[in-house]
């Protein structure tokens, strides 16, 4: 066996430290050096703790990042801030399924995690919309529902994780495609 565990260093080591940076919402800079994982290099209870731990951070970090995104909707006073709160938050999401679909994991494990984690999605973009449509103000509830509809958490469920990652190891720095701070440029157009 080719793994060292508990406290001697290894991939197993190298992993669980990631994870419980990673699940407190810490930026995934270290992705790119994670060691490849194979189920053989472990002894089997090795392996389940370690696949344990997986599920575990990526269902925390999915946690913290519900519980941002609701309270920061519930903060908006107006579907413009909704809708701007809505692309900002699939930026997490993006960290979420890199984590998943990383390709240190083997194949069968990357394919079950990012599919847990596509449901998930689902499951929170229907359950935003359920609760949109129980809102007790009939007009709110429904603009609410458009600003959903018009910018969906489940976007980033038909991009490939890897494209999703934003080329920088699963980070994505800004859900911008511009920063939308800086000025607008002026054209002037000349009538000739």
């Amino acid at each position: 066996m080719t793994f060292l565990w508990g406290g001697g260093g290894g991939a197993y080591d190298v992993w669980a430290g990631h994870l419980e940076r990673w699940a407190t919402g810490a930026p995934d800079t270290e992705a790119a050096a994670l060691p490849a994982l194979r189920a053989e290099d472990f002894p089997p209870d090795a392996w389940e703790r370690l696949m344990r731990r997986i599920g575990d951070a990526l269902q925390t970090r999915l946690q913290s990042w519900a519980d941002a995104l609701t309270a920061a909707l519930s903060a908006c006073g107006d579907e413009f801030s909704a809708g701007k709160a809505l692309a900002q938050a699939r930026s997490g999401l993006h960290a979420v399924r890199a984590l998943a679909a990383h390709p240190g994991l083997p194949e069968e494990v990357r394919a079950g995690l990012t599919d847990v984690v596509d449901r998930q999605i689902r499951t929170l973009q229907h359950d935003q919309e359920r609760d949109a449509r129980e809102h007790h103000d009939p007009r709110r509830g429904e603009a609410r529902l458009r600003t959903l509809r018009d910018n969906p958490l489940t976007a980033v469920v038909g991009e490939p994780p890897a494209a999703a990652a934003g080329g920088q190891g699963g980070v994505r720095t800004s859900g911008w495609d511009h920063d939308p701070t800086t000025p607008a440029r002026r054209r002037v157009i000349t009538n000739l």
